[in-house]
C-alpha cells in the first residue's frame, strides 16, 4: 500500500480529485487507510511539479471522503518488484 494524497474535492461529474504525492499508473486500485475499495484511477493531470488525479469511485458518495488521505495498491503481478 502506498499513500497516494488527501482528496481535494468531488468534481461535478462525481469523480475524486486527489492532490497527489507521488504519482499511479492509470487503473491502480485506489482504497482509504481501512483497505476499502474507493475507486481506480483513471486520469493523470496539471502540472508535473504538482499533479492531481481523477479516480472513478466505486462507492455511492465519493464527497464523504473529501480531506482524507487515500492510497493506491499495486496492481497485480508487481508485487516484489
Amino acid at each position: 500500500m502506498q499513500r497516494l494524497g488527501r482528496v481535494f474535492r468531488i468534481s461535478p461529474s462525481r469523480n475524486i480529485i486527489i492532490k497527489v504525492e507521488t504519482v499511479p499508473k492509470i487503473g491502480e486500485r485506489v482504497v482509504d487507510e481501512n483497505l476499502k475499495p474507493v475507486g481506480k484511477v483513471f486520469d493523470v493531470f496539471g502540472p508535473v511539479s504538482s499533479p492531481y488525479v481523477a479516480v472513478k469511485p466505486t462507492i455511492q458518495k465519493p464527497e464523504k471522503l473529501t480531506n482524507r488521505v487515500l492510497y493506491v495498491l499495486p496492481q497485480r503481478g508487481e508485487r516484489g518488484r
